[in-house]
């Protein structure tokens, strides 16, 4: 079997760790992961900073196994997500990546199982569409073992309940609480139409680091943060919305790297200290990076990606 090694682990620093992939989707998995990883992001994990409880190490052992599952071929969506979470549980013992999953797990699933000679968004639609009530169990059921902070109750489609409708339905009915869902109910608008294009812009500006730093201050200064406001409320989650928008406004390419790295550390120490972590907008950006090398790579170069 040919195993598809990450093509920037020579150029990278030295901490990347190793990863052998089955195929190309487990590998833009991977990548997305560690590159998220790499990057100084004010108020989550990464290599530069633990907090909340994580390390990074965390982190890498759950892109390890979720890169095996997503990457998995044959498998229903609702097994990715639920495969991917026990998996995670297993190797990392707490939820250090549910709406990583929940958001990857569909361009997975269209890289993997769609006609190659689709356009990955038009594959994505596809894919959400035929989502069923099992899909929203097996979903449901990844919730209640992640055991996301501030789930609440719901008087409609609860996750402690049974699915009585399809996944989307679920997903179409949350979507003004949350980004995740929204993601869903609206074929990855803020992937497509707002990461992509900063994704691009960023690159051409930053360095690799930085480019990821200015993606996910990107979601953050736009939106207010779905996990913030679900644990702290939507104050709070304005309040950082405010912080990341002015911080965003004096990142320079034309200043010294160091200040730039400065400012990042000092926003990511002021949120850890306020038990602040940003975790939707860290979930869009690796949602996003995977959804660019998928796109980079072609669906059709992705083993399985015609069904086999």
């Amino acid at each position: 079997m040919k195993r598809w090694n990450d093509p920037l682990d020579a150029a990278s620093d030295t901490r990347r760790p190793a990863y052998e992939a089955p195929n190309a989707v487990a590998a833009a998995v991977w990548r997305a992961c560690i590159e998220e990883l790499e990057a100084p992001k004010p108020g989550n994990v990464s290599f530069a900073s633990a907090g909340h409880g994580m390390t990074a190490d965390d982190f890498v052992a759950s892109a390890r196994c979720t890169a095996d599952v997503l990457g998995a071929p044959g498998l229903s969506l609702g097994e990715r997500v639920l495969g991917s979470i026990e998996a995670t549980r297993a190797a990392a013992g707490c939820n250090t990546n549910l709406g990583i999953v929940l958001l990857c797990a569909p361009l997975a699933q269209a890289a993997l199982t769609e006609d190659p000679g689709r356009p990955l968004r038009a594959s994505l639609a596809r894919v959400l569409a035929a989502a069923g009530v099992e899909d929203a169990e097996r979903v449901f059921a990844a919730i209640r073992l992640a055991e996301p902070a501030g789930l609440g109750e719901r008087v409609r489609h609860d996750v402690r309940a049974p699915a009585t409708v399809p996944l989307l339905e679920v997903m179409r009915e949350a979507e003004d609480r949350d980004r995740i869902a929204r993601q869903y109910a609206r074929c990855f608008e803020d992937v497509f139409n707002l990461g992509l294009p900063v994704l691009s812009a960023s690159r051409s500006r930053w360095p690799r680091e930085l480019a990821v730093v200015a993606l996910y201050l990107a979601f953050l200064a736009r939106f207010k943060d779905s996990h913030i406001q679900r644990k702290l409320g939507p104050a709070t989650a304005e309040s950082v919305r405010l912080e990341a928008l002015e911080l965003s406004g004096r990142l320079d390419p034309s200043r010294p790297f160091a200040e730039s790295t400065g400012d990042l550390a000092d926003f990511d120490r002021s949120l850890k200290s306020r038990g602040i972590n940003p975790g939707t907008s860290a979930d869009l950006t690796v949602a996003t990076l995977l959804a660019d090398h998928l796109l980079m790579g072609g669906v059709a170069s992705c083993p399985g990606g015609s069904g086999a």
